[in-house]
C-alpha cells in the first residue's frame, strides 16, 4: 500500500487541477483498501469454508488490475518500459499473492477443518472412553459398594448371631446358675428336712423306747403284782386247807389247778397294748423269753399275735440250739 501511494500519487497530481494536489494519495489508498478488503473478506469466507462466488473474484481481479495500471501508468505514459517493469512488480506480487493466499486459505481451511474433525472425532472418542471409563468406574464403585454392603450385612448378621449366641449362653448360664442355686437350696432343704426327719425319728425312737420301757416296766409291775396276788391267794388257800378238817382236803385239792389261773387270766384279760414295731417286738420277745414270760404275756405286751410270738420264740430256740 505504501509503495502504491508513493508511485501513484505523482501521476494523480499531474492530472489533477491546480489546488487539488493534496488529493493525490487518496486514489491509491482507496484502490489498495479495496484490495485489502477483498483479500480479508475472502480469507474470512475461506476460513468459514464458504465459496465467495463470481463477484468477489471479479472485484479481486478488478482491484488488482487497477493497482497494476496505476503503478505502471506514469512509466507507460513516459515510454519508460523499464519503469513499467519495475513498477509492475509490486502489483503483480499483490495479485498473485492474493490468489495464492486464497487457495492457501482454502487448503488451510480444509486442513484445519479436517484436523478439527479429527480432533473432534478424537475428542468424541476420548469423551466416549472417558464416559465408558466413568461408567466402568461407577460400576466398579457400585460393585464395591454392593460388596461392602453385603460384607457389612454379613458382619451385622454375624454380630447379631454372635450377640444372640452370647445372650443364649448368658441365659443358659443364668438358668444353670439358678438351677444350681435351686438344687443347692433344695439340697439344703432336703438335708435340713433329713436332719429334722432323723431328729424326729430319733425323738420318736427315743419316745417309743421310753414308751416300750414304760410298758415293759408297767407289764412287769402288773405281772409282779398278779404273781404276788396269786401267791397270796395260794398262801391263803394253803392256810385254809391246813385249818380245815381232813375230809375237806379232797375237795380243796380240786381247785389247785385254778391257782395259776388268775395269772393267766390276768395276762389274757389285760387290755392289749399299742402294737410295737417288728424290731422292738423281736427285742421284747427275746427279753420275755429270757425272763421266762409266757407267749400270751409277750403277745399282750408287744401287741402282736400269739402265733407270731410263738414263731419268734421258736426262732430264738433254734438260734440258741
Amino acid at each position: 500500500v505504501l509503495y502504491s501511494v508513493l508511485t501513484v500519487t505523482p501521476l494523480v497530481q499531474r492530472v489533477t487541477p491546480e489546488g487539488w494536489d493534496w488529493t493525490g494519495p487518496i486514489l491509491p489508498v482507496v484502490v489498495d483498501a479495496a484490495v485489502v478488503i477483498v483479500v480479508r473478506v475472502g480469507a474470512i469466507v475461506a476460513r468459514l469454508g464458504g465459496d465467495p462466488g463470481f463477484w468477489p473474484a471479479l472485484l479481486r481481479w478488478l482491484t488488482g488490475l487497477m493497482t497494476l495500471a496505476l503503478n505502471v501508468g506514469d512509466s507507460m505514459l513516459k515510454g519508460d518500459w523499464v519503469g513499467v517493469g519495475v513498477h509492475a512488480v509490486a502489483p503483480i506480487l499483490l495479485i498473485v499473492t492474493a490468489e495464492a493466499g486464497l487457495h492457501w486459505r482454502h487448503s488451510i481451511t480444509e486442513a484445519v477443518q479436517r484436523i478439527e474433525r479429527e480432533q473432534q472425532a478424537e475428542a468424541d472418542r476420548e469423551r466416549e472412553r472417558q464416559r465408558a471409563l466413568r461408567e466402568e468406574q461407577r460400576a466398579d464403585r457400585e460393585r464395591e459398594q454392593e460388596s461392602r454392603r453385603i460384607e457389612r450385612e454379613r458382619e451385622e448378621a454375624a454380630d447379631r448371631e454372635r450377640l444372640r449366641l452370647e445372650q443364649a449362653d448368658r441365659e443358659r448360664d443364668r438358668e444353670h446358675a439358678a438351677r444350681l442355686a435351686r438344687e443347692e437350696r433344695q439340697h439344703q432343704a432336703d438335708m435340713e428336712a433329713a436332719r429334722e426327719d432323723r431328729a424326729d425319728a430319733r425323738r420318736r425312737e427315743e419316745q417309743e423306747r421310753q414308751d416300750r420301757e414304760r410298758r415293759v416296766q408297767e407289764a412287769a409291775r402288773k405281772a409282779a403284782e398278779d404273781t404276788k396276788k396269786a401267791a397270796e391267794r395260794d398262801r391263803k388257800a394253803d392256810s385254809a386247807r391246813r385249818s380245815a378238817p381232813a375230809p375237806v382236803s379232797a375237795a380243796v385239792s380240786t381247785p389247785r389247778p385254778a391257782v395259776s389261773a388268775p395269772a393267766h387270766e390276768t395276762a389274757h384279760d389285760a387290755p392289749p397294748t399299742e402294737k410295737m414295731s417288728e424290731t422292738d417286738a423281736r427285742a421284747a420277745v427275746a427279753a420275755g423269753v429270757r425272763k421266762g414270760r409266757s407267749q400270751r404275756e409277750i403277745a399282750t405286751l408287744t401287741g402282736w399275735s400269739t402265733g407270731w410270738v410263738a414263731a419268734r420264740c421258736k426262732d430264738l430256740e433254734g438260734a440258741s440250739a
